[in-house]
């Protein structure tokens, strides 16, 4: 377990394409944090020769479910054990985790205590017309529009209750993001400054 006092971990949370990546990239640029994206762990996982979870995986993502918590929490772990040792990086943005309650409390008691969630808050129209654009050219197996919907309809049953549930703490801060990309990130900027510097 983690100390929270020592190393500050940032949920990036909302719905596909709410633009999750693109905002962390820029985090990451101005306050050098360490980017972990949940579901790039698990595609990662899923390519690794020898991996034992990886056709669990591919089985998930192909049916746009979450994958069972215990395989996303020790790639995580993992990849921050990683961070720390390696890089001397103890600031993490988390994207597109948790994505259900089981891994909010999960993460909170066997790895580490969050310092907040950040909420992207998109209509759908917006991010089905974002990812329409983005399957041109990411290559990945779940940007169809039949994947598409049922990771809206996932997200909406599994993931509003955790971003409740982070506002219930008083641990969720939601940003509006169908403004320009540009015009997002200085909102974003401006409330990591405040918490974090």
């Amino acid at each position: 377990m983690f100390n929270d006092k020592e190393v500050t971990v940032i949920f990036v949370l909302g719905g596909p394409g709410a633009g999750k990546g693109t905002q962390c990239e820029k985090l990451v640029a101005d306050f050098n944090f360490c980017h972990l994206s949940a579901g790039d762990l698990l595609r990662a996982e899923q390519q690794r020769e020898g991996s034992k979870e990886g056709e669990l995986i591919r089985n998930y993502i192909k049916e746009g479910k979450i994958v069972p918590s215990y395989v996303t929490l020790k790639l995580l772990e993992n990849a921050m054990n990683e961070s720390i040792n390696v890089n001397k990086n103890s600031r993490f943005l988390i994207d597109g985790f948790p994505r259900q309650m089981d891994q909010a409390e999960a993460f909170d008691a066997q790895v580490c205590n969050s310092k907040f969630a950040l909420f992207l808050d998109c209509p759908e129209k917006t991010m089905e017309d974002r990812l329409a654009i983005r399957s041109k050219t990411s290559g990945r197996e779940d940007d169809n529009i039949e994947s598409i919907r049922k990771r809206f309809k996932t997200f909406i049953q599994t993931s509003m209750p955790v971003i409740e549930y982070y506002k219930s703490l008083g641990k969720c801060i939601q940003v509006d993001c169908t403004p320009a990309i540009d015009e997002v990130y200085q909102t974003i900027k401006a409330i990591v400054h405040e918490k974090i510097v």
